[in-house]
């Protein structure tokens, strides 16, 4: 059983090795900016670095950097206890609760992780197995690193449980959340992997959300459970279907006391969902970006963003992409490759959550100028999501259904795509 509790007595034998840390990370940084792979730009770097940050940080080490466990389901808590019952998920795949007398919960995650919600006044359990990370309620003072999470706190009225941000201010589209940093209830406090310890130390911070992300850098997890911080990690990118990710809202009430509230604002998404005439609609469609070397990049087939095309009754223009040939969610084409394949398709979206330069068509067009050759520039057919799109996976359902009024041929305005003139 691994017990947290910022006991404030160890802090100060902890802040020279704090010191040494962060003076290490900092010549690390500074050899690694040295030792960069060769035909990676800076610029290439940061892109990455971007859409990691606009995506979760998940998607980009699927596979690679994240250990996933197959039987990730495991009940079992090592002192005999039996589960009374179990969430019911009707989308997610990547985690499971389960119930036990007393009110404590046990949260399963994709990369064998467990975490046990004790109830407010209560104990912990005598006997629990080694790995179950306790976690006591209400909870409260958290570190959330996560991005795309931040939108599921503020559909549960619990923006005020986080006290310390992993995103900078400036890079955050969720209004409670950007209010919240503005007026000093909540501070940043570095990112994945460079966290400012000493603040995290004094907010009092009890657990950090990351993204998978944080398995870059193993050297800062270990650090956070050395201070008494337990990392939880978010996996809700790997989920492909897209109300799969929005269902990880139950997860999150579960841990902040609001399952009721969750499954009400999950079930909202639903509804979104199963309003639209979904029935396809014969447009294919091209959801892009071009990057600083003039690549086009393009979804992985099969990833949530295609999965939401197919729903709102489109056809992927790349879903004969070989998804084995890239272990991530996305797929960079010379920009010949893409227009072979592109060029005729009845829509085009361009993806500004990572590249925010696009404000008209003239700024799209001057990417390149085989862009100006495509069917669906003719047919005035061209979109840009919304910057905050990737920052709303709660909004699954409400994604899916802009999507379905573009297909079915809207021109009003929409809220999370925007045509361009």
């Amino acid at each position: 059983m691994k017990v947290f509790a910022n006991d404030r007595s160890n802090q100060l034998r902890l802040l020279c090795s704090i010191a040494c840390l962060i003076l290490a990370l900092l010549i690390g940084g500074a050899l690694a900016g040295c030792s960069q792979p060769s035909g990676q730009s800076n610029s290439a770097s940061a892109e990455s670095s971007a859409e990691s940050s606009a995506e979760s940080g998940g998607e980009t080490g699927t596979g690679q950097y994240t250990k996933l466990v197959e039987n990730f389901h495991n009940t079992d808590l090592g002192n005999g206890m039996q589960p009374t019952g179990s969430m019911q998920l009707d989308y997610a795949t990547c985690f499971t609760v389960d119930y036990f007398d007393g009110g404590y919960q046990l949260a399963c995650l994709y990369d064998g992780g467990r975490y046990l919600f004790v109830p407010e006044g209560a104990s912990a359990p005598e006997g629990l197995a080694d790995d179950i990370v306790v976690l006591p309620q209400p909870l409260s003072d958290i570190y959330l690193v996560a991005s795309d999470t931040g939108c599921l706190f503020d559909a549960l009225g619990a923006v005020d449980a986080i006290s310390v941000s992993g995103v900078k201010p400036e890079d955050w589209y969720i209004p409670s959340i950007r209010s919240a940093l503005d007026d000093g209830s909540m501070l940043y406090g570095g990112k994945y992997s460079a966290p400012d310890y000493e603040l995290l130390l004094s907010s009092g911070v009890k657990l950090a959300v990351e993204s998978t992300m944080i398995n870059h850098t193993p050297d800062v997890r270990e650090k956070l459970v050395e201070l008494g911080i337990p990392v939880f990690v978010e996996m809700s990118s790997y989920e492909s279907e897209p109300l799969g990710r929005a269902e990880w809202v139950k997860l999150y009430g579960a841990l902040l006391g609001k399952d009721d509230l969750a499954a009400q604002v999950f079930q909202e998404q639903v509804e979104k969902a199963e309003a639209i005439d979904a029935s396809p609609t014969d447009k294919t469609v091209a959801f892009f970006y071009i990057n600083s070397n003039g690549g086009a990049v393009v979804r992985k087939p099969g990833d949530y963003v295609t999965t939401m095309i197919d729903q709102a009754g489109g056809t992927y223009a790349f879903n004969d992409l070989d998804a084995a040939e890239s272990g991530t969610s996305s797929i960079t084409l010379e920009m010949e490759q893409f227009y072979a394949t592109a060029k005729d398709t009845d829509i085009i979206i361009y993806n500004s959550s990572i590249d925010s330069s696009i404000d008209t068509l003239a700024d799209l067009l001057a990417k390149n100028e085989l862009l100006a050759e495509f069917k669906a520039v003719s047919s005035g057919d061209v979109w840009v999501t919304d910057q905050n799109m990737y920052q709303q996976m709660i909004e699954s359902g409400g994604i899916i259904a802009d999507l379905n009024s573009v297909f079915k041929g809207a021109t009003g305005e929409l809220t999370y795509l925007r045509q361009l003139v």
